[in-house]
């Protein structure tokens, strides 16, 4: 048997679906209504944190998830680093460093935007991702909307235990 024979049947298409990340809300509540007891410390309404959260979760770039909860991308930017988002600083990791260091009077605020690189915006947010923390509890509040509620793989497991074994059991045959 040839490739040719083991690839009859197969065909190329141009473009594939975008299936997005898979999110399950393990929880009875709605994620903005989780999101309410900290409305205070976000930049926007919990329903729009909640759908700015979801659509980036769901695979969009901050500046779609921006248009799709109707606000700007800078406020979608400080959501998610509100939410505890990893990964929305527009500055690399050096970029941050020299921040802080404008942040501690080691380099003037001219310096920093120059060294950086950044445009006022992009020192803006770094600004802000430097001096705020998520609050308390928040991780709390969104970690339902990222967890599987079932654990179908669970359940497949105990009705397959009889016919796996251990792993030491093959070194014993």
């Amino acid at each position: 048997m040839g490739l040719g024979d083991i690839a009859a049947g197969l065909k190329v298409t141009a473009e594939q679906r975008d299936r997005g990340v898979a999110v399950v809300d393990a929880a009875g509540e709605t994620l903005a209504d989780r999101l309410e007891p900290y409305e205070t410390a976000l930049p926007c309404a919990p329903e729009t944190a909640a759908a700015v959260f979801e659509s980036f979760t769901g695979g969009k770039a901050v500046e779609t998830a921006a248009t799709d909860a109707g606000v700007p991308p800078v406020v979608a930017a400080k959501t998610l680093h509100l939410l505890g988002v990893d990964g929305v600083c527009p500055l690399s990791p050096q970029g941050r460093l020299i921040v802080r260091d404008w942040l501690e009077a080691r380099v003037t605020r001219s310096e920093a935007r120059e060294l950086t690189g950044a445009s006022e915006t992009e020192l803006q947010l770094a600004v802000f991702i430097e001096t705020h923390d998520p609050p308390a509890g928040i991780t709390e509040a969104i970690e339902p909307a990222l967890t599987a509620g079932e654990q179908p793989l669970a359940a497949n497991k105990e009705a397959l235990s009889d016919t796996v074994t251990e792993p030491d059991d093959a070194l014993t045959r």
